[in-house]
């Protein structure tokens, strides 16, 4: 999900809740305790230099049962953030702790915001070895005859 549609979302919705991968809310008190722009600039393993930016929000949950972000709230921190500090309309990246710092992608079921596991991935895989995924075939897919090899046929003597 996109800055730009997390801040079309925001004004419809009377509350603001993320579902994490096992299906469970991050606890209602959560905090955003951070919205900022990441950019990463590396190489891969092919040799190609890339560059990556996202906007990141880090959710927190603190021990003051009573606090809750309202839409208004988070979408002011949004614009307040993009003034001061020049985010742009990248792909938002959300953090939040788990078993450590998980970083998840942002998506929306119509009702709530929805925290999509991140993978890593080879982005060169056809210059660093990994050998293609054999594609996965039926023997009867492979031609010849239907029953060529049906119990009784005699093609197993």
């Amino acid at each position: 999900m996109k800055l730009s549609e997390i801040k079309a979302i925001l004004p419809t919705l009377e509350n603001v809740a993320f579902q994490t991968p096992d299906g469970s809310f991050v606890p209602e008190h959560f905090h955003v305790t951070e919205v900022g722009s990441i950019q990463k600039h590396f190489i891969d393993c092919g040799g190609t230099i890339r560059k990556e930016q996202v906007v990141n929000f880090q959710l927190w949950n603190a021990n003051d049962f009573e606090h809750r972000l309202k839409p208004t709230k988070l979408l002011n921190i949004i614009q307040l953030s993009e003034e001061k500090l020049g985010i742009e309309d990248n792909e938002i990246e959300v953090e939040y702790q788990s078993d450590t710092i998980g970083k998840y992608d942002l998506g929306f079921n119509g009702t709530h915001f929805v925290l999509i596991p991140k993978t890593t991935a080879c982005l060169a895989s056809d210059a660093c070895g990994i050998p293609a995924e054999k594609q996965k075939v039926q023997l009867t897919e492979l031609g010849g005859s239907a029953n060529a090899c049906a119990p009784g046929s005699g093609c197993c003597n």
